[in-house]
Formats: structure tokens, C-alpha cells, sequence
């Protein structure tokens, strides 16, 4: 009797009735009030339950009394049960029937693995648009008998059962909008290619994290599975070629490709994956989930000759001599080197000289500093003097006065001359430092 007390605790109703007891919602803001139940075993006048239920992970393994589920659960439209102890779609079943508006059901995490739905069950999710199956390891056979009872499912969430293939289904579910099947063990094409038969209405497929290693349809197949397909997500596939990039194009209203973490992309910079990827994808519009300008549109286009014009003609790919015949031949672009400047000078300190590498973007000030540590000079202060070699006989040494002033100012030149003072007190306390300036 303890271990049925134990479930009992555990059923669906149980759970709410605790919740949503009115004495955790002192207001009542933003929930809906309803009576208890006539005969009810719940001992409450009124629950609080929003139209968006949250259940998750609240060990529930059983419906309880499907006429209180009816009675407290008339309003909800969104239901989530993920993280629970959900093994018999029985349970399931009664708890869905009974809430006839329910919309969105989640029903991730549940141990679901080697439980079937019979078909007489499945028409209680008839009104079910978004299903999330995520981590229960249900079957194919139970994903193709939801699909056929669900006339008005959109989103089919998949991730995270270990799928390595795809079983056909016998009928198709023309409703459905998106599927997400995220982080399973699918690699073949010939798998991935059956979603288009059975999802012909299919605008988003998500295929992240599966080791898919190529795109392997020709264009008029690509054309006919994939008819209404708007976007992709190849996100840490296993693509390696550029031909399975160039096939995406097929797809007649592909606009948004994912493709971040392929193999392909591994030998290239940031800039040149952005580059090549959009060039090839003319007709997307969205790339890496970053909207595409035309502006950048043509950079990449651009990027694209530039990168393939020394190749050998029989490896240019298609897409170069698309995109010669819209741009033309362009010339390479001017190498400009932005490395700071620098230029060697001798540095003279009384009767000692040492060659120095000067970076002319620094300042006076910076060189005094660098020019004490380098030399290893006094801690009181030091004037600098700069000599034109060529210039010298006319110009005579000038003087680094400002602090703040850019060496490159002073058109410093390899094989100049700095000379190094120290700054004295008055005219007569020299030691010896004099340079014959006057």
C-alpha cells in the first residue's frame, strides 16, 4: 500500500493540485480560477492553472482521475512534461485527452524507449501542432503513428535519440512545417533524403550534430523532395566537399544555410569561410544565422575570383566563371602593408654608439623612455637630438623637444643619427657632456 500511496503522489493531478494550490498564489494574478471538481479527491475549492502548464521534472508517472484532468485543465494550451517518469503512452494518453485545447505538448527526457503507441490511442493528439520528443527514444513506428493522427502537426522535435536511419512511413504528414533532429547519429544522405517524402510541406530541417557527410541528390531529386524547404542547419556535419555546398542550391527556396563546423571549412580563415560559402549560395539571404547585404553580397562575390583566378583552369570551380561573366577578370588587390614602421639609427651617448630599431608611430616621449632602458641611462633627465645625415652640414642637429609628437614627423631615415645630452642646471654645470650645439 505504501508504493501506491507513492504513485499516487506522483500522477498528474496530484501534481497540479499541489502547484497551483491557491495558497501559493495569494492574488490569483495571471492564472485562471476554476471549481473543483464535483466528487473530486482533491481537497481544494480552486486551482490557479495558466494556460501555459509547466510540469517538468516533477516525477510524475501516472495521469490520475482523467475527469479531473478534464475539469482543471479545460483552459491549458501549452503542456510541458519533460524530465519525467512518463513510461506507458496509456498515461499519456488519458492526461492529452482530457485537455481538448492543448496545442503544444513536450515530452522530453521521459523513458520512453521500447514503449509503443497503439494506433487506437494515437487520435487523442488530433489537436497537437508542436510535439517535443526530444531524449524519450521513441520508436519510428510511434513517431509515424503520431504523424498520421496529428492532421494539423507543424513542429517535430527529434533531437537526442540516437537515430542512425530513418524508417519510411506509409503515409506522409503534409502539415508539418519544421522538424528538428539535432544531435543523433545520421551520416548518410539516404537517410536525410527520406524526409522529403514524408514531409513534403517541410520549410526548416535541422540537422545539427549529425556526422552527414554529403549532399548527394542531383538537382531535379533535391527539386522534388524538397520542394518548399526554406532553410538548413548543417551545423557540425560532416561535409567536406565543395560540391555539397554547390547541390544546396538545388533546394528551390533554400534562403537560410547554417553550415558552421564542417570539415570543408577547417583550412580557412573567418573571412574566407563567410566569403566562399556566400558566394557559392547566390540565392540565400541569411548565412550562419547573419542576414546578407548586397554590399557584402558583392564583396564575396569579388573575394571569390580573386581567390580561384591562379588556379588551373581544370579546377576553377562552376560558380568562377558564373561570376567572371558578371564581374569580368579582376586585377589583384594592391597589398598594403600596415605593419608598424621602423628604421634603424644610430643612437650616440657621449662616446658610445648603439644601432636602434626606432617604431616611427611612437612618440618622443616613448622613445626617451625606451632609450633609458635600452641604454641603460641616468634616471635624471635627457635631451634628444636628431641629425640628418644628409641634411646635417645645413640643417645641424634638431632638437626632440615635444613630447607628445610622433617620430614619424620628423622623416627619420635609416642611417640617421640620434644624439643623447643630459640636461644640465645652468650653462656653467656641464660635465663634460658638451656636444657643440651652440
Amino acid at each position: 500500500m505504501e508504493s501506491s500511496d507513492e504513485d499516487e503522489m506522483h500522477t498528474f493531478v496530484q501534481v497540479i493540485s499541489e502547484k497551483y494550490n491557491p495558497e501559493n498564489f495569494p492574488y490569483g494574478q495571471g492564472v485562471v480560477v476554476l471549481p473543483s471538481p464535483p466528487g473530486s479527491p482533491v481537497k481544494v475549492d480552486r486551482l490557479f492553472l495558466p494556460s501555459i502548464l509547466v510540469l517538468n521534472d516533477c516525477g510524475i508517472n501516472k495521469a490520475g482521475d482523467k475527469s479531473d484532468i478534464a475539469a482543471f485543465c479545460a483552459h491549458v494550451v501549452e503542456l510541458d512534461l519533460s524530465y519525467n517518469q512518463l513510461n506507458d503512452w496509456v498515461e499519456i494518453s488519458t492526461i492529452v485527452s482530457n485537455i481538448p485545447h492543448l496545442d503544444f505538448l513536450n515530452l522530453s527526457m521521459n523513458p520512453l524507449t521500447g514503449v509503443e503507441l497503439e494506433p487506437s490511442m494515437a487520435e487523442v493528439f488530433s489537436r497537437v501542432r508542436r510535439l517535443v520528443l526530444n531524449n524519450t527514444h521513441v520508436s519510428w513506428d510511434t513517431v509515424h503513428t503520431l504523424t498520421r493522427h496529428t492532421p494539423e502537426l507543424e513542429e517535430l522535435f527529434l533531437c537526442l535519440n540516437d537515430y542512425n536511419t530513418v524508417s519510411d512511413s506509409e503515409a506522409s504528414c503534409p502539415s508539418l512545417r519544421l522538424l528538428q533532429i539535432t544531435d543523433n547519429q545520421l551520416q548518410e544522405w539516404a537517410e536525410v533524403r527520406k524526409f522529403g517524402a514524408m514531409y513534403p510541406s517541410l520549410r526548416t530541417l535541422v540537422l545539427a550534430n549529425n556526422s552527414v557527410a554529403c549532399v548527394s541528390d542531383t538537382q531535379e531529386t533535391l527539386q522534388r523532395l524538397f520542394p518548399n524547404l526554406c532553410s538548413i542547419n548543417l551545423n557540425n556535419s560532416g561535409l567536406s566537399k565543395w560540391e555539397d555546398i554547390e547541390r544546396l542550391n538545388y533546394i528551390p527556396k533554400l534562403k537560410e544555410v547554417k553550415a558552421k563546423g564542417i570539415p570543408l571549412l577547417q583550412p580557412y580563415t573567418t573571412h574566407e569561410r563567410r566569403s566562399l560559402l556566400l558566394a557559392q549560395l547566390p540565392s540565400v539571404v541569411v548565412l550562419n544565422g547573419g542576414a546578407v547585404s548586397d554590399g557584402e553580397r558583392e564583396d564575396a562575390e569579388r573575394f571569390f575570383i580573386r581567390y580561384y583566378q591562379d588556379c588551373p583552369e581544370q579546377e576553377l570551380p562552376e560558380r568562377y566563371h558564373i561570376l567572371v561573366s558578371k564581374y569580368g577578370q579582376l586585377a589583384p588587390l594592391a597589398e598594403v602593408d600596415l605593419r608598424p614602421r621602423s628604421t634603424m639609427v644610430d643612437v650616440r651617448w657621449g662616446e658610445r654608439v648603439e644601432a636602434v630599431s626606432l617604431r616611427l608611430e611612437q612618440t618622443v616621449g616613448d622613445l626617451k623612455k625606451h632609450l633609458k632602458t635600452l641604454l641603460q641611462l641616468p634616471t635624471n633627465g635627457i635631451r634628444l637630438f636628431y641629425i640628418n645625415r644628409e641634411m646635417c652640414s645645413m640643417l645641424g642637429p634638431e632638437e626632440l623637444r615635444c613630447g607628445c609628437r610622433a617620430l614619424h614627423s620628423y622623416s627619420i631615415r635609416d642611417g640617421d643619427e640620434i644624439l643623447v645630452v643630459p640636461k644640465v642646471k645652468s650653462r656653467c654645470s656641464s660635465s663634460g657632456g658638451s656636444v657643440g650645439l651652440d
